[in-house]
């Protein structure tokens, strides 16, 4: 209880001392925040909205790559619907005034969503090394239908994993909150330590480790190609198997990066060996690195694919209106 504390107002002043006290934040602070997220929030949305609509909409992009895209731009998407909001107002606001089931709700489904992405990235990964090492392969391994059952496993293991880390939360916080007002969750070490590798180092190592396999493969074609045509006599690509490898470490090193600056701050308490708690004053700021990835997927993964520039052209001149139009050619 903070009841010392000046300028601290009580969550519910009719609980009296049963109600947590907590600083307002000034109104000039508040609204540059709000705008802030918000800002974040819609970009976020309307990011991956536009990627569900291309894929969906267009025949010629209804592959199995496109359709793991479209699965994390679902789960990204849903990040910005019904997470974001909900952590602008915990994060801006001193009280939490929506009760103790919403306040479980609000993790399962954050964490849900968030190894929904993270698990849709691991199959992309996967889909990359088997399309660059193994092309002659990869009609016969990579198909929809194995896509799909994928897909479908990665968003039911997210829901029960998450469930489970977090099932003694629910419904049952204010076993652990100090008083009303207050949305605590704390996941101990053990728990701590087990989502860590699960979600954190597992994926992040098989990330790392298919994609330095793909960049190696992917520079060793191009300096065979450069090879076989200089040894034709054309001396021209030297220039382009240039081109290409640092287009390819360049790509490596946006997502691999970005998946770590994101990510590593939220597990620093579990590399730690110390339990993670919403109370930290650093928890806003490492959960909002977190969920930021959301708005970072689409422009890594989609934004390098020529055909989305083309697809968000149809969508913004209203030409997917149009009759027939899903028959495009948009590759």
């Amino acid at each position: 209880m903070m009841d010392g504390l000046e300028g601290a107002e009580l969550c519910y002043p009719q609980l009296l001392n049963s109600s947590c006290r907590g600083l307002m934040r000034p109104r000039s602070e508040a609204i540059l925040l709000y705008s802030l997220l918000s800002t974040v929030t819609v970009l976020t949305v309307s990011l991956n909205l536009l990627v569900i609509i291309s894929i969906s909409h267009f025949r010629q992009l209804h592959t199995p790559t496109n359709l793991l895209l479209l699965s994390l731009a679902i789960s990204d998407l849903l990040v910005g619907l019904l997470v974001m909001p909900v952590e602008t107002v915990r994060f801006i606001e001193t009280c939490w005034l929506l009760g103790d089931l919403m306040c479980s709700l609000s993790y399962i489904i954050g964490f849900t969503l968030t190894l929904a992405s993270v698990g849709n990235m691991v199959l992309i990964s996967i889909d990359r090394y088997v399309a660059i090492c193994y092309p002659l392969q990869y009609p016969s391994k990579i198909t929809r239908s194995r896509v799909e059952v994928c897909v479908c496993l990665c968003w039911a293991c997210s829901l029960l994993y998450n469930g489970l880390i977090l099932k003694d939360h629910l419904g049952r916080t204010h076993k652990r909150s100090s008083c009303y007002g207050e949305c605590l969750v704390v996941i101990n070490f053990i728990s701590g330590a087990v989502d860590l590798v699960f979600t954190f180092i597992g994926p992040c190592s098989v990330i790392v480790f298919l994609y330095m396999r793909v960049f190696v493969v992917a520079v060793s074609q191009a300096r065979a190609m450069q090879s076989h045509v200089t040894a034709a006599g054309g001396g021209s690509v030297t220039v382009t198997a240039k081109k290409s490898e640092r287009k390819a470490a360049r790509t490596l090193g946006v997502v691999i990066l970005v998946f770590l600056m994101t990510f590593c701050p939220y597990y620093y308490p579990s590399l730690a060996g110390q339990d993670t708690s919403n109370s930290d004053s650093s928890w806003p700021i490492v959960s909002w690195l977190l969920y930021l990835n959301s708005c970072l997927n689409p422009l890594i993964y989609a934004f390098f694919y020529p055909w989305f520039r083309k697809a968000i052209k149809f969508i913004v001149t209203l030409k997917i209106l149009q009759q027939d139009s899903s028959q495009t050619s948009i590759l």
